[in-house]
């Protein structure tokens, strides 16, 4: 009897730490861009990057809208109340997360698997617990039901508590999506180029000028550009590690 070998990824060799390190450490948010353009190679490649963010079980909940019509992009930024990172930026990015798209993403996992055959495991993960996990079901019938189910489930053992609404998908396919929004914002500092991350936006007008349905939810929108000389504002300030980092 043969035993079928799991697939086994190497782990990659040895890191520049510093330069990363300099990549995090140098990232500000940028108030004021030159008007140098950000390459469409460079660009592409941070957007690229940005979707390598890991996310919840690969259903990759997000979407980029970058914006350039000239109409589109002065609504923008009017939404983000004339900001000057918005005002002065090369590139405008919406970046989107979608609470609806996990099914259409469940079955391209299995129709684009880069395994052939399929395993097993995955065609039940996708087949199987994707649509009992996320369908939430009429007005969150079936959230409900696996949220009491969880309550008497956890007495014995520990549970997933959720999604078990559509408010808490939002929660969901948003932590996903700012990851994918961090990769994007490190990318572009990578590359020589700054960015400013905006929540200070109207999401429903920016929902509406991007004729997003009403199951995308604009997480921010991200200023890219090139730093001005007087592009950060004040100097950094982290509080102590000790406020945040705990040992129990």
């Amino acid at each position: 009897m043969t035993t079928k070998k799991r697939y086994a990824e190497p782990a990659p060799g040895p890191m520049d730490v510093e330069a990363f390190r300099h990549v995090v450490t140098s990232r500000r948010s940028v108030r004021q861009f030159t008007q140098t353009p950000i390459p469409q190679a460079v660009l592409d490649d941070c957007l690229d990057m940005a979707m390598l963010a890991p996310n919840s079980s690969n259903l990759q909940p997000w979407e980029f809208y970058v914006v350039r019509t000239p109409a589109r992009r002065a609504a923008l930024i009017e939404d983000c109340m004339g900001q000057n990172a918005a005002r002065t930026a090369a590139e405008l990015i919406v970046i989107v997360a979608r609470t609806d798209s996990w099914r259409e993403h469940a079955r391209m996992n299995l129709s684009e698997f880069p395994m052939q055959p399929v395993p097993k495991m995955v065609k039940q993960y996708y087949g199987m617990l994707v649509p009992l996990v996320y369908n939430q079901g009429p007005l969150d019938s079936f959230g409900r039901v696996r949220r009491g189910l969880a309550r008497i489930s956890s007495r014995v053992r520990a549970v997933p508590r959720g999604p078990c609404s559509l408010e808490e998908m939002r929660l969901w396919a948003a932590k996903s999506t700012a990851l994918a929004a961090e990769n994007f914002m490190l990318a572009l500092r990578a590359h020589g180029f700054d960015s400013c991350a905006m929540e200070g936006f109207d999401e429903r007008r920016v929902a509406r000028l991007l004729k997003l349905p009403r199951h995308a939810l604009p997480i921010m929108v991200i200023a890219a550009g090139e730093r001005a000389p007087d592009g950060v504002y004040f100097p950094r300030l982290r509080f102590a590690r000790e406020r945040f980092v705990h040992t129990v």
